[in-house]
């Protein structure tokens, strides 16, 4: 137990997705200008990378690694590497599981359906939640570490969208310089807050 909750609170803090590694930019700088929606993005991540990175580790493992498909009983199938389709599978997987998030968005909450806009459907591509299953397997992690990762990611995603969401707030009643104002001081922020989630590395559980 004690293994899953430090590599919950490593993969949140020391090795956030977006302070750490810098996946998902795009989306993360230009949803952050409202902190409702930065919120609805935040969930849809958590959710979507959740699911996806455990589902993506059971098609590499039964499906794409090399020997993966050896249960079908088959002579010569123990050879077949699949792992060159990790890319194209993982991105179907990702698109499907956004997909149903749009659904789901759409008949709960169109409000924040219609906020979200653009920047939903391109969770399909957006790099932070392929990334996490990329470092599922660069990392071999089992189905339990991948379960434990990837709603560990999408929660570190969530954490640092509202908390540059909530800062930004604030700074409309903030004299900043003009020469800064809009992306400019979103980028020096950024780079604050990564180095105060860098603070989190003493931690040893």
């Amino acid at each position: 137990m004690t293994h899953y909750l430090s590599l919950a609170v490593e993969t949140i803090f020391i090795k956030n997705i977006l302070l750490a590694y810098f996946l998902g930019m795009c989306s993360f700088l230009a949803i952050s200008r409202k902190v409702e929606t930065s919120i609805g993005l935040g969930l849809a991540v958590v959710f979507v990378n959740g699911i996806t990175v455990p589902v993506n580790w059971m098609i590499r493992q039964y499906l794409l690694g090399p020997g993966a498909l050896e249960w079908t009983g088959i002579a010569g199938m123990a050879a077949v590497d699949l792992s060159f389709l990790n890319y194209i599978v993982f991105i179907a997987t990702i698109a499907a599981m956004v997909q149903l998030v749009e659904m789901v968005l759409d008949k709960v909450s169109p409000t924040l359906y219609q906020s979200l806009g653009i920047f939903l459907p391109l969770i399909a591509v957006n790099c932070a939640i392929l990334g996490s299953s990329l470092f599922m397997v660069e990392r071999e992690y089992d189905f339990m570490e991948s379960s434990v990762f990837g709603v560990s990611a999408g929660i570190g995603f969530f954490l640092a969208i509202i908390t540059l969401a909530t800062i930004r707030y604030k700074l409309k009643y903030s004299n900043v310089p003009p020469g800064l104002r809009g992306l400019g001081i979103a980028m020096l922020i950024t780079g604050l807050i990564s180095m105060a989630y860098m603070s989190f590395s003493g931690i040893n559980l």
